[in-house]
């Protein structure tokens, strides 16, 4: 699953889901958010990096989560 700005390539970050050309891992992002950075941290930080760019990130990890099937096993 690609969109226009996530990549998938295996020459890339071992093949890890990335912001389209850069070395930016999808993770990164996500990870920075969950630490508490603002868009614009991420911005400053990375500068080739767009508010489109972490929204694509966004959408693509729960695009990745709605489609993931959990095995539960019987207790």
């Amino acid at each position: 699953m690609t969109t226009n700005r996530i990549e998938i390539n295996p020459d890339v970050m071992l093949g890890k889901p990335v912001i389209r050309g850069t070395r930016l891992p999808v993770e990164l992002i996500l990870r920075k958010l969950s630490e508490g950075a603002t868009e614009t941290d991420l911005l400053d930080a990375y500068p080739r990096l767009t508010r489109a760019d972490i929204q694509a990130a966004l959408a693509y990890a729960a695009d990745t989560l709605a489609h993931e099937t959990i095995v539960l096993q019987a207790a």
